[in-house]
C-alpha cells in the first residue's frame, strides 16, 4: 500500500467526523477522534525501512517494531556485530551501504537517523519520492511515547549514568520500565528496551533531531518528570552559545504537563536562570531544585566517598551508591527524587540503589596487568574531564594518576575549552594527547591547538606527552608506568583500541 493511502483516509475520516460534531478543532477528549486517527494510521502501516540502523537508539526501536509485528528492513554504512548481529537475529533484513535501492517498494515509513544528512542518497530519494518519513524521536513518540508516563534526563553532564539508575531502581521494583539509554547499564543489559509498562525513562539529548528538523531531541519525548542535571556550553557544531542550549532547556518545560514534575539542580547557575524564567512563564508546573547548597529544595549533605562507594542524606534520609565522586553522588540524588514520584519507598530505592552496577564506560575498569589498571571513561567534555579525575583521586587515593585524552568531539576539537581542558587535565600526575583525527573541515582559526594545550598543561605542574599516534602513545606510557598506576583513558569513541593495546603491551612487558 502506497504509505500516503491511510493518511488520506484518516484525512477524509477526520473531515466527516467535523460534520457530524460541528468542529473544527482538535480540543476533544484524549479517547475521542485522535486516539483513534493514530490507531488508524499506525494500523495501517506494515513495513517500515530505517535509514541508520545500527546506531544504538536506532537499532532498539528497530526490535521493538519487529516484536509488535511491523516488517523491519534497514540500512547502515557500518552494519558490524554487535547491533548488526543482534538485529539479524530479530529477523530485520540489512543493507550494508546506502543506495535509492535498499528503500523497498512497499515501505510505508522511513525512519531517519540522527547521523543522516542531505547527499545520503536514501535520503534524496525519500525526498524525491515524497514518501512518508519521520526522525527517530518523532518515531518514538507516536509508537511508544504516547500514554505513558515519561521520565526525561536531560543535562551536559550525567545523563547516562542518571537514566541508568532511575531505569535499574523501577526495574529492581518490579516496574518493568521502557527505556532508552545511550549507553550499556550493567543492570539492564542493553541501552534499549519497549514494555508494556506505563512508565518509561529516557535519556533526552539536546542535540538536534534530524538534518529536517533542528529542535532538540528531548522535545518529542512528551514528558511527565524532567530532570536537569546541568547545563554548559557543548555540541559547538550547532549551538553559537550557552544562551541557545539555556533556550532549548527552556521550551522543553514549556511542554510539561500542569501534573508533571522537573527537578533541576540547584548548584548551577544556568539550571537556575532557567528556573527563574520558567517559574514566571509556567507557574502550573512544578519546579524543584536538589542541590549541595542550603538554598536547595531538597539538598544533599553528608557526603562520605571511599574506595567502595559513597554515602549521602537527602532531605532527612541516607543512602549509598556503589559510586565515587559528587557528581555520581548528585546523579543518584536526581534518580532518586524522580523514582519517589514513579511511586518507590525510601526503603525500596536504597535497597535497589546498593545494587547499582554501574554503566559501561564510565570510569570501567577494563583491567590491571602488573599493578597497573586501565579505566576507559566517557568523559569528553572540560567538566566531565575534571570529574573524572576528580573521582579516581577518590578511589585511588595513593596512586599516581595518567589522563590520557582523545579530542574527538564537535566541541574538543575547537579551540573553544583550549585553557578548560588544560586546566581540567593538568589535575592528573601526568597527561596524554592523542592527535586530533578529523577536523571535520573545521577553519584552522577554530581549530584545538594541541601542541599549545600540552605546553599549557606542563605551565601548569602536570607532565604532558603529545602523541604522534595511539601506537606512539601505548609504547610511551608502557615506558614510563609504574606499578599501582592507574591509567584514565577518555574519549567519546573507540581511541584506536587503546585499552586493549595497553593491556597487551602491559603484560608483554612482565
Amino acid at each position: 500500500m502506497n504509505a500516503a493511502v491511510p493518511f488520506r483516509r484518516a484525512a477524509a475520516a477526520w473531515r466527516t467526523y467535523q460534520k457530524q460534531h460541528r468542529t473544527n478543532t482538535f480540543s476533544l477528549p484524549k479517547s475521542h477522534f485522535w486516539d483513534k486517527l493514530c490507531a488508524f494510521t499506525t494500523f495501517h502501516m506494515k513495513h517500515v525501512h530505517f535509514i541508520g540502523v545500527c546506531g544504538t537508539a536506532m537499532g532498539a526501536v528497530a526490535s521493538a517494531m519487529a516484536k509488535q509485528g511491523y516488517e523491519i528492513t534497514g540500512s547502515d554504512a557500518n552494519a558490524y556485530p554487535p547491533m548488526s548481529t543482534f538485529l539479524e537475529s530479530e529477523g530485520i533484513k540489512i543493507s550494508t551501504g546506502y543506495s535509492e535501492k535498499n528503500i523497498p517498494e512497499d515501505a510505508d515509513l522511513i525512519v531517519v537517523g540522527n547521523a543522516i544528512s542531505r547527499g545520503n542518497p536514501e535520503a534524496e530519494a525519500v525526498l524525491n519520492r515524497h514518501l512518508r518519513y519521520l526522525s527517530l524521536p518523532e518515531t518514538m513518540k507516536e509508537f511508544f511515547l504516547r500514554g505513558k508516563r515519561n521520565f526525561v534526563v536531560t543535562g551536559t553532564h550525567g545523563k547516562t549514568t542518571t537514566t541508568s539508575m532511575l531505569a535499574w531502581l523501577m526495574e529492581a521494583n518490579s516496574l518493568n520500565p521502557s527505556f532508552m539509554i545511550g549507553g550499556i547499564a550493567r543492570n539492564l543489559g542493553r541501552g534499549g528496551r519497549f514494555t508494556d509498562s506505563d512508565f518509561c525513562v529516557l535519556e533526552g539529548d539536546e542535540y538536534d533531531t534530524a538534518f529536517f528538523d533542528k529542535r532538540s531531541k528531548f522535545l518529542h519525548y512528551l514528558p511527565d518528570v524532567v530532570i536537569i542535571n546541568n547545563i554548559e556550553m557543548d555540541h559547538a557544531d550547532i549551538y553559537a552559545n550557552v544562551d541557545e542550549i539555556k533556550l532549548s532547556f527552556r521550551r522543553l518545560l514549556r511542554v510539561v504537563p500542569s501534573n508533571g514534575r522537573v527537578f533541576i539542580n540547584a548548584d548551577c547557575p544556568n539550571c537556575c536562570e532557567v528556573r527563574e524564567l520558567a517559574a514566571k512563564e509556567l507557574p502550573m508546573v512544578a519546579i524543584t531544585s536538589v542541590g549541595m547548597g542550603e538554598d536547595a529544595d531538597i539538598c544533599i549533605a553528608n557526603i562520605v566517598h571511599s574506595c567502595k562507594g559513597s554515602t549521602f542524606t537527602l532531605g532527612n534520609e541516607e543512602y549509598e551508591v556503589p559510586m565515587v565522586g559528587d557528581f555520581n553522588v548528585r546523579n543518584a540524588a536526581m534518580a532518586i527524587c524522580a523514582a519517589k514520584t514513579a511511586g518507590l519507598s525510601y526503603e525500596q530505592i536504597r535497597a535497589a540503589m546498593l545494587g547499582f552496577e554501574g554503566v559501561a564506560r564510565r570510569q570501567e575498569v577494563r583491567g590491571t596487568v602488573n599493578g597497573v589498571t586501565v579505566v576507559d571513561d566517557f568523559a569528553h567534555h572540560p567538566t566531565a574531564v575534571s570529574q573524572a579525575i576528580d573521582s579516581l583521586r577518590q578511589r585511588y587515593p595513593e596512586a599516581r594518576l595518567w589522563a590520557l585524552f582523545d579530542p574527538r568531539s564537535n566541541t574538543t576539537i575547537r579551540n573553544l575549552f583550549q585553557h578548560e581542558l588544560a586546566q581540567s587535565l593538568s589535575k592528573a600526575d601526568l597527561a596524554v594527547l592523542s592527535p586530533v583525527s578529523s577536523y571535520k573541515q573545521l577553519p584552522a582559526e577554530q581549530r584545538l591547538d594541541e601542541e599549545a594545550l600540552c605546553a599549557e598543561i606542563q605551565e601548569l605542574g602536570t607532565d604532558c606527552y603529545l602523541g604522534k599516534s595511539v601506537d606512539d602513545i601505548v609504547r610511551h606510557v608502557v615506558e614510563h608506568v609504574h606499578p599501582s598506576d592507574v591509567l584514565l583513558i577518555m574519549s567519546n569513541g573507540g581511541f584506536g583500541g587503546i585499552h586493549s593495546k595497553l593491556l597487551g603491551m602491559l603484560a608483554q612487558h612482565s
